[in-house]
């Protein structure tokens, strides 16, 4: 379970992503045989709780370039959430505003169950091959006013030390334009890559710091069963959970109670 629960969380979205090994009949071209019957066999299954649904512009794209990206949405209702997308070889559960960890597992429960029941002949042909967790968070930050590093050591604990005298009588601001920091580490439980990324960005059309956290499955450490799974995904959780506590710890964590 969550430690807190903040009345002014800053996620903009949470993303639990399963992905399965699609076939090649020619070189270069990765394809989901079962995909078009697996689209109906879902509605079928989650249209009592997600009756809208949504083709998105991706459906153009040709099959042997379409792998891995989302093709359908099923909603509660137009532009609500949390919603069900899914694609050639990928499904995903995406929540926003209105998430809660309570929730979101047992939809991610729900949806992991509908893929094995609805694909055909489950057991032999879907082969689980990534998961995916994934957090993205924003906070409303002035660019031209404030220093983004020290905001970052301050408030996240990152240090990022840019040598001073490359500012000192060149002409050139101290204050970027733009900033990118990827950072990725290796994690036993779940057996797992952590990636923690900062960015400049947007949150409703403002300037943002945006901060995503994603744990993702790494080579052969996946099982196949559906229990496994979740498990994987609940473990996945308490990670994020503990990071995203222990960095906004201080200030930023009373803004967002």
């Amino acid at each position: 379970m969550e430690r807190k629960i903040l009345k002014n969380k800053p996620l903009v979205e949470a993303i639990f992503e399963v992905r399965w090994e699609l076939q090649g009949p020619v070189p270069g071209m990765k394809i989901d045989p079962h995909y078009k019957i697996l689209i109906g066999r879902i509605y079928d299954r989650v249209k009592d709780e997600y009756p809208f649904h949504t083709q998105l512009p991706t459906i153009a794209l040709p099959d042997e370039i379409a792998a891995y990206v989302v093709q359908h949405q099923f909603r509660k209702d137009k532009d609500q959430w949390p919603l069900i997308q899914i694609g050639p070889g990928i499904i995903t559960l995406n929540d926003t505003e209105g998430y809660t960890w309570e929730d979101f597992e047992k939809r991610m429960r729900e949806m992991v169950a509908i893929l094995f029941e609805a694909y055909p002949d489950a057991e032999n042909n879907l082969k689980i091959n990534q998961l995916l967790l994934r957090y993205i968070d924003a906070i409303n930050f002035n660019y031209q006013e404030e220093n983004i590093f020290s905001f970052l050591r301050e408030n996240f604990k990152v240090n990022i030390d840019i040598y001073e005298k490359l500012f000192e009588e060149t002409g050139v601001s101290d204050l970027p334009l733009g900033f990118d920091l990827r950072f990725s580490f290796p994690a036993t439980k779940p057996k797992s890559a952590v990636h923690l990324r900062f960015v400049r960005g947007k949150k409703k059309e403002e300037d943002a710091l945006i901060w995503e956290t994603q744990v993702q499955s790494v080579g052969d450490s996946l099982t196949q069963g559906k229990e496994q799974i979740v498990d994987w995904g609940v473990e996945a959780h308490k990670l994020t959970d503990s990071w995203f506590f222990k960095m906004i710890e201080g200030e930023l964590l009373r803004r967002f109670e």
